[in-house]
């Protein structure tokens, strides 16, 4: 259930921010609602606006229009912060603490503190208590800032970028606890990343961003299932747009292959194959918007 009344992990309208310095949008005019209970990849190529949004989810930021609200609560109010946990892409932490220091911190901070959890995240990584937050390796310090996230017991949990300096292995291994942390205490994440493979096998939410404005935001199965990539002649490739959504289409001579959200039965001869996440996602980033009929903007108009 995704309504107006639906619960809300996090959900915005007409959300809009502007950076004074540069004074243009990061985000502008975002409508979406993101359910409680899910782990949403938040996708978007750089500059699209999805560390403003967590900055804004986190209360880091302040919406010059619009509004956002986090699990029901304002951004930055106290009901929020007792119940988010954000973890930014700089993951600001203290050099000169050991991480023992750096976890009793996050003990003193919060009153729902999980030390078990804390310093679990911590050991699976072979990273002492006793070393310096200074002295650890950028993957180090990812664990050390993740382990302070997950110990607050976060209700939404978001991450910026958050494994971008990690190695393959333990992005599988910090992918697989944060799959854990949704399933056993219902947590809901909003991770923002560009590996789209590690995605496709741990989200089941998709909040995609393009150039500040918001173009999906959909449950996984629903999206590959109403996607269709088609090979066949060119000479029905421009049919195609009278009738369905035309994510991306290219042709090469007299063969044209094309991603679209379908709408209806397929008219033409066509070769059918079920696209990937990772293929549906990029098709909406490599392209300057979908082809949509007026049918079809209607329809999604009234959803």
């Amino acid at each position: 259930m995704t309504g107006p009344d639906a619960p809300a992990a996090l959900r915005a309208t007409g959300l809009g921010f502007r950076y004074r310095r540069r004074g243009d949008w990061a985000l502008r005019d975002c409508e979406f609602t993101v359910p409680s209970g899910r782990i949403t990849a938040l996708v978007g190529r750089n500059g699209a606006g999805k560390s403003t949004l967590l900055h804004l989810a986190g209360g880091l930021l302040r919406a010059g229009s619009g509004e956002i609200h986090a699990l029901d609560a304002v951004p930055g109010t106290a009901e929020a912060r007792a119940r988010v946990s954000l973890l930014t892409q700089d993951k600001p932490l203290y050099p000169r603490f050991t991480v023992a220091d750096t976890l009793l911190m996050g003990e003193r901070l919060n009153s729902s503190w999980d030390r078990a959890t804390a310093e679990q995240t911590v050991r699976e990584g072979d990273i002492p208590l006793s070393a310096r937050v200074g002295e650890l390796s950028p993957g180090q310090r990812t664990r050390v800032a993740l382990a302070l996230a997950l110990g607050k017991r976060p209700e939404l949990l978001l991450l910026d970028e958050p494994m971008a300096d990690l190695d393959p292995v333990a992005r599988g291994e910090i992918m697989a606890s944060l799959m854990a942390e949704a399933a056993e205490r219902g947590t809901s994440i909003v991770l923002s990343s560009h590996v789209l493979p590690e995605l496709e096998q741990t989200c089941d939410w998709v909040l995609l961003l393009r150039d500040g404005h918001t173009e999906l935001s959909e449950d996984v199965d629903t999206l590959r299932q109403s996607h269709t990539m088609l090979t066949g002649h060119s000479d029905h490739a421009d049919a195609l747009a009278a009738r369905h959504t035309v994510v991306q289409r290219r042709s090469a001579g007299r063969q044209t292959t094309a991603l679209i959200r379908q709408h209806g039965p397929l008219h033409g001869d066509w070769h059918v194959e079920q696209p990937r996440l990772e293929d549906i996602l990029i098709g909406y980033l490599q392209t300057g918007g979908p082809e949509r009929p007026v049918s079809a903007e209607r329809t999604e108009a009234a959803a």
